[in-house]
């Protein structure tokens, strides 16, 4: 029987003959405080089973579906993949390319998550296709408290107009308002998804009818149109990493993303870290609701992995507290953790980002909590298992470049993205 051993994880010996059974693990989430985390994890789990080498290897937010064919094909598999988003599995499920992790689940024990953190996760034959590894509020809102001060603003913005005058109040030389993305990417598709909603509409309805084409739609086109002029030259091509620096280096006033900006201030720009703070995204109007994007990173194990078991008993050390918590501090406020126990430990809040940003910690925690993405739009929809192909397709951002950037007639565009949908549903 394997021994689960109790610290964090990444890349392990290479080089030379090696006569151990070789676990893959495969995640984008791989900054260097990460790496350094998954690193003494494999150590500890590695002392623990010397019989197991354990390899890290790094992968892309944006380049994992070709990534995922390709080891498909050539049947090289990693043996547990982590920190990709809910709708990936659901969909790789129901394709037959995961395996069912409940073994998982039941080995850390269903109790010990947070009510209710599995359930996007359970699948049409009563399985759970991955577990969740974190929580993250991805599009949170972060402004300069100091810059709203100056350009005479007591609040942040709550509102579509409350943030354009804001930003339009802040940008001046060599400072920009927003740090929106307009590329041709993930990025600008997930980002998007947020604002049709932040208008009263949804992408799918419900019952997985495509929604695409309504006012709401329109309505959010001409937003993000109208905030184009307060994004940097560069922000047609922006995706995560560039959107993220562009606030962090004090490009711009205002920022789109998740709690990595804590950590990536205080690294880069420790000089504005006690101006920086984050709220929910403002919506068209007061009436509708706030939207978070949670991508909900989750563990999953694809099908046909070598080593099963071995496989499983590593992916449950994952979660032993120690470890857990130590993922968790790699990126504080970025992945929020799953764990009942967690949020109230002293080893979590003896963090020194955690403890400087309680009430921004706690608001993404509580914003992730509730929050939605393409694979399953609100707690109404139906899990959408074409989801992944759907932003792997780039069809919601070309729409955002063809009305924003190339200045198309907004419903025509509409019309012809709401036609690739179903299209793309269909196949």
């Amino acid at each position: 029987m394997l021994a689960g051993a109790g610290a964090a994880a990444a890349l392990s010996g290479c080089g030379g003959s090696d006569s151990r059974t070789t676990l893959r693990w495969w995640s984008p989430q791989a900054a260097p405080d990460q790496l350094k985390s998954y690193k003494a994890r494999i150590a500890a789990f590695e002392a623990a089973n010397p019989g197991i080498r354990v390899v890290f290897e790094p992968t892309s937010d944006e380049g994992y579906p070709a990534q995922f064919a390709s080891a498909f094909a050539a049947k090289q598999l990693p043996n547990i993949v982590t920190h990709l988003p809910s709708f990936a599995a659901q969909n790789y499920y129901a394709e037959g390319l995961l395996e069912p992790v409940d073994d998982v689940i039941k080995a850390i024990g269903a109790t010990q998550f947070l009510d209710g953190t599995n359930d996007i996760y359970r699948t049409a034959d009563n399985q759970h296709c991955a577990l969740a590894i974190g929580n993250t509020a991805v599009d949170m809102l972060w402004y300069r408290k100091d810059l709203l001060q100056a350009a005479g603003i007591a609040a942040p913005p709550k509102t579509w107009d409350e943030l354009r005058r804001a930003a339009q109040a802040m940008q001046k030389p060599g400072l920009y308002g927003a740090a929106l993305p307009y590329g041709m990417n993930a990025m600008t598709s997930l980002i998007f998804i947020g604002f049709i909603h932040r208008a009263g509409g949804q992408v799918f309805a419900p019952d997985l009818a495509v929604a695409i084409d309504s006012q709401p739609t329109y309505d959010a086109l001409e937003f993000y149109r109208s905030m184009r002029e307060f994004c940097p030259a560069g922000a047609s091509n922006f995706s995560w990493g560039e959107s993220l620096t562009a606030f962090v280096s004090g490009a711009t006033a205002t920022g789109i993303y998740g709690g990595r900006v804590l950590a990536n201030v205080a690294a880069q720009n420790p000089a504005i870290a006690d101006a920086i703070s984050c709220t929910v995204y403002p919506t068209m109007s007061a009436a509708i609701p706030a939207w978070t994007f949670n991508d909900f990173p989750c563990l999953m194990i694809p099908k046909g992995a070598p080593h099963l078991a071995e496989t499983k008993a590593f992916a449950a050390a994952l979660y032993q507290p120690e470890f857990y918590i130590q993922q968790l501090h790699a990126a504080p406020g970025h992945v929020l953790p799953v764990l009942k126990s967690v949020p109230t430990d002293p080893r979590y809040q003896a963090n020194t980002l955690i403890a400087r940003y309680p009430a921004e910690i706690d608001l993404m925690t509580r914003t992730a909590a509730t929050g939605h993405n393409l694979g399953q739009e609100t707690s109404a929809h139906r899990p959408n298992l074409k989801a992944n192909e759907i932003i792997a397709s780039n069809a919601i951002a070309e729409l955002v470049q063809r009305v924003v950037l190339n200045n198309e007639a907004p419903k025509p565009a509409v019309a012809a993205t709401a036609k690739r949908l179903a299209e793309l549903m269909r196949a």
